[in-house]
């Protein structure tokens, strides 16, 4: 069950990954009027520009999300690791 478990969340990070990179591009290339609002540079007003825009936070948020929970995961299995080495250490003495 526990093999199960960490390989759905890794498969869920490599689904989820890169839909959302394309989801936040696709909004900024949608809603560069608002982002030109916010930051007040008309740049953002060509969709190309703001797209590349949503593309690129997109990708720094995904990592960011991506790169905790397999951290986490990672974390643990290593845990896992030395727990066992430890038992093996404690019943060879």
């Amino acid at each position: 069950m526990k093999f199960f478990v960490i390989n759905s969340f890794r498969l869920m990070v490599y689904l989820v990954y890169p839909a959302f990179i394309l989801y936040a591009g696709t909004v900024g290339f949608i809603s560069g009027d608002e982002f030109a609002d916010i930051f007040n540079w008309d740049v953002f007003l060509n969709r190309w520009v703001s797209a590349a825009f949503g593309l690129f936070l997109g990708w720094v948020i995904a990592t960011l999300a991506a790169g905790l929970i397999i951290t986490m995961l990672d974390i643990r299995d290593d845990t896992n690791d030395i727990l066992r080495l430890l038992e093996q250490v404690h019943e060879e003495d």
